[in-house]
């Protein structure tokens, strides 16, 4: 079926699985570009600069492989403060522009979307930000929200909200949590 002309055609069988609450949307870093946050690539580059760090050769091939977290993972076990260091640096990075015009317009879109026909929302993200409890809120919709290692049970009556699979980042922006 498509819904706009020459948009795409989306099977009727998808359709028919996401009014029966069977389909979970996934979301990476690109739907935070908007509010002016880095992909992940990128986002190894800004913790080494705030850190005053550079890549070792071991760093340099995970990084080059496009092994992000494993380099980051290195960078912990190598610097004084471990993981500490970075995680710090890290929250100082990762502040969302929400006042930029479309910041939230992906995570607002998002959240309709995945929503079903008895109102479960069902996002996995990749990203540690509060967007979508930000745009959730603006929204005036509850969302429930669940890290590692409370993860739901993904039965059709249990799950519903955002599972934020590496983490996010508390609102104090000190530490992440995972």
């Amino acid at each position: 079926m498509q819904f706009i002309t020459n948009g795409p055609d989306i099977p009727d069988s998808l359709l028919q699985a996401h009014e029966d609450g069977k389909v979970v949307f996934f979301c990476g870093a690109g739907i935070s570009y908007p509010a002016g946050l880095p992909g992940f690539g990128d986002l190894v580059d800004k913790i080494y600069q705030k850190i005053g760090e550079k890549r070792n050769a071991l760093e340099e091939a995970a990084y080059k492989a496009y092994q992000y977290d494993t380099t980051l993972e290195l960078l912990e076990r190598r610097i004084v403060g471990n993981k500490q260091t970075v995680r710090q640096a890290l929250a100082q990075i990762l502040k969302p522009k929400i006042r930029r015009e479309n910041a939230l317009t992906t995570h607002n879109a998002l959240l309709q979307l995945s929503q079903d026909q008895a109102g479960r929302i069902r996002l996995v993200t990749t990203n540690f930000d509060h967007l979508f409890d930000i745009a959730a809120k603006n929204m005036k919709k509850k969302l429930t929200s669940y890290l590692a290692p409370m993860l739901p049970v993904p039965k059709n009556s249990r799950w519903n909200g955002v599972v934020y699979l590496h983490g996010i980042l508390p609102h104090d922006k000190k530490i992440i949590q995972s």
